[in-house]
């Protein structure tokens, strides 16, 4: 097998054994990117080939010593472009931040580093993670490397398309309303929304604090739980975060039987009018897949699922016009000129910021003027609080709800400015996990025809663990192709029906 398509544990365990050189996988990962970014345009940024084989050089020479290997070592590892490296350019896929370069690694990213990962370079998004495509960068879209006509989801759409095509083995994503789910949905990989706190943020662009998240994309499930292992943990930088009790550090396998489990179907999303049939069918056919290994599964109800995107649009856009403000050209980023001081400002934010980005502002800035912040604020904070209770109840039942993570595949470009339900509807499954905090993970769970289906499996708070056994038992029982039909990819032929 290519070195670029071994999962990940096995790569690095090759590494440990000496059979393979950190060298040997960075030069089969850059020869992939030579092959593949100029059709998907994953990366903003790419270190020259050369630093990444000094990294890797290093790696083989501190392995030569007698060095303790880390979880990733030698292993290639994206980063979204919201989140900062030293040394590396940091635009948030937006005109504000040109020419920006961080002096310090996020936390993220340092411990990558001290797991031995190679930092692999910055990756496309929508512009401040506001998007559901990547079509609102301002660099330009990322294309699905299962069919370039159509986009790779967002707003981590340049994380996802960077591991679906073979270019890296992980990347890190996002998710403040689905963006690490749905561009993996889209892209046929699986990506992981960890618990609140589980992951720090420090070091990363706020869009909305109360719902960002940082989290795994990677091809293989057991992959994405490597990397969340290596990335979770109290950090003292960022005060929202905590420590994961009583759970040890070690993979989580599949299981022979699920007999025991209960799985619980959200009816309300499974009836929503915008849920494509070939979509339903193909996660109601993993469902049923989940059955024959001993699940019981049995349909329950969500009720304020139906109110949760205007609870999510009016406390993300209020948090985001918060968070933004800061970016006003005095401190770091582009800088327009002006006579006044109020006047650099608007010349500023009017030339750095993308379409979406200023409608969001603008409608946060709206809603947190009295006398509409008061009522607005408090009803969708009491959605969330709502949300939340029915959730608790409902994990009482069962282990894990399991819904679509997208009620659409993957988009033609364009469509969200042509049909508004699309637009409306593309994060519907993915918003309550982020208003509430709990864990959500999407794996691939088909075709509709020839485009990746996601299925998305939910849990209570701190239970990732359970995600990831529920999930390698269904990867391995239903045996989904890994590679899109782009250069040496195979497409869905041959795929073995559940």
């Amino acid at each position: 097998m290519s070195l670029i398509w071994e999962d990940v544990a096995r790569l690095r365990q090759r590494a440990v054994r000496r059979e393979v050189s950190a060298v040997e996988i960075a030069s089969a990962f850059l020869e992939r990117q030579e092959v593949t970014e100029g059709k998907i345009r994953a990366f903003l940024y790419r270190p020259p080939a050369e630093e990444i084989l000094t990294q890797a050089r290093s790696l083989d020479e501190r392995m030569a010593r007698g060095e303790e290997p880390g979880l990733l070592w030698g292993i290639p590892v994206a980063i979204k472009d919201n989140m900062a490296v030293e040394g590396m350019p940091m635009t948030a896929a937006s005109r504000i931040l040109e020419g920006y370069h961080p002096p310090y690694d996020a936390t993220v990213v340092k411990k990558l580093r001290e797991a031995g990962a190679l930092v692999a370079g910055k990756t496309n998004l929508d512009e401040w993670a506001m998007g559901s495509s990547t079509e609102t960068s301002a660099f330009g879209p990322t294309y699905n490397p299962w069919d370039r006509s159509r986009v790779p989801g967002g707003s981590s759409g340049g994380a996802a398309a960077a591991v679906a095509a073979g270019e890296v083995p992980l990347s890190l994503g996002s998710d403040t309303g689905g963006s690490i789910r749905q561009p993996a949905s889209f892209c046929g990989v699986a990506g992981l929304k960890p618990t609140y706190g589980h992951i720090s943020r420090y070091g990363v662009a706020s869009l909305a604090s109360s719902l960002d998240h940082i989290g795994p994309l990677a091809r293989r499930v057991a992959d994405a739980a490597l990397l969340y292992l290596v990335l979770r943990g109290r950090d003292p930088l960022d005060g929202q975060t905590w420590e994961a009790p009583g759970t040890p550090l070690e993979m989580p396998q599949p299981l022979d039987s699920l007999k025991g489990w209960r799985i619980g179907l959200p009816k309300e999303a499974f009836t929503h009018p915008a849920l494509d049939a070939q979509v339903k069918e193909a996660v109601l056919a993993a469902v049923e897949l989940l059955a024959a290994r001993g699940a019981q599964v049995e349909e329950c109800s969500l009720p304020t699922f139906h109110l949760s995107l205007e609870a999510y649009q009016v406390l993300m856009a209020m948090e985001a016009a918060s968070n933004l403000a800061r970016f006003d050209g005095i401190r770091y980023g582009r800088r327009a000129t002006g006579e006044s001081l109020q006047e650099l400002y608007a010349k500023t934010r009017g030339q750095g910021f993308g379409f979406e980005v200023k409608r969001r502002i603008l409608l946060g800035t709206y809603l947190g003027q009295a006398p509409q912040y008061p009522l607005l604020w408090e009803r969708a904070d009491k959605v969330r609080r709502l949300l939340r209770a029915e959730m608790e109840d409902l994990f009482r039942r069962f282990h894990v709800l399991i819904t679509p993570t997208s009620p659409t595949v993957a988009f033609p470009f364009g469509a969200l400015e042509r049909d508004g339900d699309l637009r409306s509807y593309a994060d519907i499954y993915t918003i309550p996990a982020n208003l509430t905090g709990v864990p959500a993970l999407s794996v691939p769970c088909g075709f509709a025809p020839h485009l990746p289906v996601g299925m998305q499996l939910l849990g209570p708070w701190g239970t990732e663990e359970s995600l990831f056994r529920v999930a390698r038992t269904y990867e391995e029982e239903a045996q989904w192709p890994l590679k899109p039909p782009l250069g040496e990819g195979t497409g869905v032929a041959g795929r073995r029906q559940p």
